[in-house]
């Protein structure tokens, strides 16, 4: 159990943006959602559940927390995306032989991805530390349209 102290510790004091960087170019597409409000959420959630914990997919027993985790993720990124970018609104799952890769995607190109620094409870903005903390990698990058956040999760644990 984390300290409520060494958690507050771990945060910075002000917003803090992440370094700018693509994901891996070894994954490989599998599914994608189309967001239109964060009233999607729970059936792009229960969608992303079922895909992560597929028969075809990695067993169950092998993944112990991770369709939770990522679960949990693509929710709070994809509700950032909804509430502080502009649509369309997708969220990616992507995998190869050993991780699975959320993308979610948006189309303002002008807002930079921050993590959360210290703020009173209640006052929101955790999304990205929350996926800083439940995966592996975290990073953000710009094309000529659109902007990409992700997140890089084991495929075993």
């Amino acid at each position: 159990m984390v300290h409520p102290a060494d958690e507050a510790a771990a945060r910075p004091q002000e917003d803090a943006g992440i370094v700018s960087s693509r994901p891996p170019e070894r994954f490989r597409p599998v599914r994608s959602w189309s967001l239109d409000s964060v009233t999607d959420l729970s059936r792009v959630r229960n969608e992303l559940l079922a895909e992560i914990t597929a028969p075809h997919a990695v067993p169950q027993d092998a993944l112990g927390r991770v369709p939770e985790n990522m679960v949990l993720v693509a929710s709070e990124l994809a509700t950032n995306a909804l509430q502080h970018g502009l649509p369309p609104t997708v969220l990616s799952l992507l995998v190869d032989a050993d991780d699975y890769l959320l993308d979610v995607c948006d189309t303002d190109l002008e807002t930079t991805p921050v993590i959360a620094g210290e703020r009173p409870s209640g006052a929101g903005g955790f999304g990205l530390l929350i996926a800083h903390r439940l995966s592996q990698e975290v990073g953000w990058y710009t094309t000529d349209s659109a902007k990409h956040v992700w997140a890089i999760f084991p495929a075993q644990r």
